[in-house]
């Protein structure tokens, strides 16, 4: 299993875009990837077809996405191509072919406990140094909400920007947290601020 803060593994890859590899996207871009459990099924086509309509929202923010199952690439050719058909949505991203579960193997994508051959539905965030900053795993049968994986890149960005964290339930524009104070001295200067957005002496607020 890949893990917080470290390099995410390499992978080298064909897609539905020709062949890729993740450190092409190094000191260029963010990657989202992500992996649905099987192409021509109800939930991952509804999956793509939400992320596909946002995919200019996704270019904003300067991110990959990518996609990732494990079926051939002309089966992802022939499922696009009818989601293009059925539902008039254009997938604008790569997705892998993982036919040999090496990328899906790398990335833990696989949870026996679920399927030993479909994927589940995982997303990993990659920053553009290549450290993968977050992950979300979803089970088969739960769609994902994609706007949530907008506000977690729209959150990581801002983290990477200014160094601060983000409270729950943040949304872009609103108030994030100052770094607590790690010392005796730092907690006894942020004792002496009198402000609304300080709540206690670890909990300040203010706006970007």
């Amino acid at each position: 299993m890949p893990r917080l803060g470290e390099p995410a593994p390499e992978f080298v890859a064909e897609t539905t875009h020709g062949q890729i590899k993740l450190s092409d996207y190094k000191d260029k871009k963010w990657v989202v990837l992500f992996s649905h459990p099987a192409d021509f099924t109800p939930v991952c086509t509804t999956e793509f077809a939400a992320f596909s309509k946002v995919y200019p929202e996704f270019e904003k923010r300067n991110v990959a996405l990518i996609g990732l199952s494990i079926d051939s690439a002309s089966s992802h050719l022939a499922w696009i191509k009818d989601i293009k058909e059925k539902l008039g949505v254009a997938v604008p991203f790569p997705v892998i072919a993982d036919l040999d579960t090496r990328v899906a193997s790398l990335y833990g994508m696989i949870q026996p406990a679920m399927s030993t051959t479909a994927a589940c539905r995982a997303v990993f965030f990659i920053d553009p140094h290549g450290v993968l900053r977050a992950m979300i795993y979803y089970p088969l049968t739960t769609g994902r909400y994609v706007p949530e994986i907008l506000r977690v890149i729209d959150a990581l960005q801002v983290n990477e920007k200014y160094h601060v964290a983000t409270p729950a339930n943040w949304q872009p524009g609103d108030k994030v947290i100052v770094p607590a104070p790690r010392t005796q001295a730092e907690m006894e200067e942020r004792e002496k601020i009198s402000s609304p957005d300080k709540k206690t002496w670890y909990l300040l607020m203010k706006d970007l």
